[in-house]
């Protein structure tokens, strides 16, 4: 059980940040998302007594956004400009708490990379050499020759790369692939959630290699403070914003109270220059590492990846115009377990507000305060308890102790399953005590005042725990009923005598059979039917069984497992993207159908000769398999 005098911590500070997002198209609900769950985290923190600094911003440098100023005419500062307002908007509409917005442009931040950078190279571990080999312009990411096939596309966007060759500088990464190692293993919550974790681990097991840290053949970003033909690489710049933002170098005072950050909420694809990189940098000048690196999946919007030409690729100002933006904020950490691959879902979160936030919630308040409001002046004083009222107050004390727990941990979702099973056996609560019965007889007037009061306070500790997530939500239920917003007050029997107010309904039923829906889906390609093949094309595909021999994951890549297969007494290697579905260990043995005669092509640099076949149901991955023992090499026809 919690005690309540250890609830505010009054004396510590807590450090929360997002990615800064780079400024080459409008924000959407991808990147919402992330800043969302970042302020329910601050929110928390401030309601438990924290001193919170949250911090937020965008990334304004690199060749991609002069190339995007370019294709649109404009001048580059104009347009980062320009894209940077459009986020401090969205984050004002989302009524996101941030204490600060940093832009990589801003002077102070400039001279703070540059300090930065400037003390690595005094430490030696910045040195002159030549970058020779492969960048993605999409995500400003160079590559090596053996992580990409002969097709020479991004292993992770897919876009084709262009091959560089320009004089840079290097970082010593490799130097601190020991110093790392040892950081992991001293502090195994690091990195979270563990999958994420055991992928960085895999790479420094590896080895790390040195990487190119500036760039000569376009001039968008921060010089090197001793050699100004050098723009500083946009990633080494963007990672310093976190120590930028408060103070390092110039507010010795503000730098020292929240470094280190307690978590940095990033998405997955930039785990590695978070949970590798960033820490590397911060060990070469003698900084303290961030207590945690939290990498979530991505969003996706009704199953496909968010884009423009999609069409999902959503304001999320429309949602919340339509929906409320409690609801959304709901939903979305309601739904979407926060650190796995998510998706947003127009259907379901309609799903979620008739039954979670109207029907549930909203009944419990209405028929609550309703029967306050008819039976009594203000709110009545509880008597002696009976065994269904010690059934709700012990959900309730169990409730308020897993709702700490589950927060302090970013268990989003599994906080808000907790508080609605109260909700729901609060509603059962009134069915199994029918206080309108208890109402008829005068008798029994001080065992309805009884069950009324513990509805009220079941309501009062609602709004309290549900108040970082449902902003104006928990603000109106604590005003209807007259109490005090305090996490100290927290518990059983705390409610205060005061006057009720019922109010309107906290969430109106949406009718889903004249209701309009926000995203509307472009009608694409894969949308379409596809083209019909002849029977003949069809024969063309060798379809055959195989057994998995030995499986193992490539490194350096979230998804990709190579597998050695037995096909008819022939050994085959292929490589599959599985490993975000199945581990290594749980395809040993499996018997598989594979395309035989595809043309061998190399996936990070590993050769693949056929593919497996497998379905795919939005986020949902499964390989297909034969139904009974079928010889290896067996044709299928």
């Amino acid at each position: 059980m919690y005690l309540i005098e250890e609830v505010k911590n009054l004396s510590k500070t807590f450090y929360v940040t997002t990615p800064i997002y780079y400024v080459n198209s409008d924000p959407h609900i991808g990147s919402a998302y992330t800043t969302i769950v970042a302020d329910v985290v601050a929110r928390y923190k401030r309601m438990m007594g924290y001193d919170t600094f949250f911090l937020t911003g965008t990334d304004e440098h690199g060749q991609k956004i002069m190339r995007a100023a370019k294709e649109k005419g404009m001048d580059t500062k104009k347009f980062v400009d320009d894209l940077a307002q459009r986020f401090i908007q969205l984050w004002k509409d989302l009524e996101i708490s941030n204490d600060l917005f940093i832009r990589t442009t801003d002077d102070y931040h400039v001279k703070t990379v540059q300090d930065f950078f400037q003390k690595m190279y005094d430490n030696g571990d910045i040195y002159p050499g030549k970058y020779e080999g492969w960048y993605c312009v999409h995500d400003e990411t160079f590559w090596t020759e053996k992580d990409i096939g002969p097709d020479k596309l991004c292993p992770v966007c897919h876009r084709p790369l262009e091959h560089v060759e320009e004089e840079n500088y290097f970082f010593r990464l490799s130097k601190y692939t020991k110093p790392l190692l040892d950081h992991f293993k001293d502090h195994p919550d690091f990195v979270e959630p563990d999958f994420r974790r055991n992928e960085m681990l895999r790479i420094l097991e590896e080895g790390l290699e040195d990487i190119s840290v500036s760039r000569t053949s376009f001039d968008w970003g921060i010089p090197l403070p001793f050699d100004k033909k050098h723009v500083i690489y946009v990633w080494f710049d963007a990672l310093i914003n976190y120590v930028s933002a408060i103070g390092y170098g110039r507010d010795n005072e503000k730098f020292n109270r929240y470094w280190p950050a307690d978590v940095h909420f990033v998405g997955k694809e930039i785990n590695r220059f978070h949970s590798l990189i960033w820490p590397a940098m911060l060990m070469s000048v003698g900084l303290p590492l961030p207590k945690k690196i939290f990498a979530h999946g991505w969003l996706t919007v009704n199953g496909e990846k968010i884009s423009k030409s999609k069409g999902n690729a959503v304001d999320p100002r429309l949602l919340v115009n339509a929906y409320g933006l409690d609801a959304v904020k709901y939903y979305l950490l309601r739904d979407i377990t926060f650190g796995n691959d998510g998706d947003f879902s127009e259907d379901n979160l309609i799903v979620r507000i008739n039954a979670d936030l109207a029907n549930d919630l909203g009944n419990l308040v209405h028929r609550t305060l309703s029967m306050v409001k008819q039976n009594f002046a203000e709110i009545p004083d509880p008597s002696e308890e009976e065994k269904i009222d010690v059934d709700l107050k012990d959900l309730l004390l169990k409730t308020i102790d897993d709702y700490f727990s589950y927060m302090d941990s970013f268990k989003f979702t599994e906080a808000l399953i907790s508080i609605w099973n109260l909700v729901k056996f609060s509603n059962k609560y009134i069915d199994m005590t029918e206080p309108w019965l208890l109402a008829r007889d005068p008798a029994k007037k001080e065992r309805l005042g009884t069950v009324l009061y513990n509805l009220v306070d079941v309501i009062r500790n609602i709004s309290i725990m549900i108040s970082p997530i449902m902003v104006k939500t928990s603000k109106s239920l604590i005003d209807r009923i007259n109490q005090d917003l305090d996490v100290e007050m927290l518990g059983w029997h705390k409610t205060k005598k005061a006057k009720i107010e019922v109010g309107e309904p906290l969430f109106p039923r949406i009718d889903t059979k004249v209701w309009k829906k926000v995203i509307k889906m472009a009608e694409t390609e894969e949308s379409q039917r596809k083209e019909e093949i002849s029977i003949e094309d069809f024969a063309k595909i060798d379809l055959r069984v195989a057994r998995i021999k030995k499986a193992e994951r490539i490194p350096k890549s979230e998804k990709l497992v190579k597998l050695l297969l037995d096909v008819g007494g022939e050994e085959r290697q292929i490589v599959a993207g599985i490993g975000l579905v199945y581990t290594p260990e749980s395809l040993i043995g499996r018997e598989i159908i594979i395309i035989y005669n595809l043309k061998p092509t190399k996936l990070m640099g590993v050769e693949s000769n056929g593919m497996l076949l497998a379905a795919k149901d939005g986020e949902k991955l499964r390989i297909l398999t034969v139904d009974g023992f079928v010889e290896t090499g067996a044709k299928i026809s």
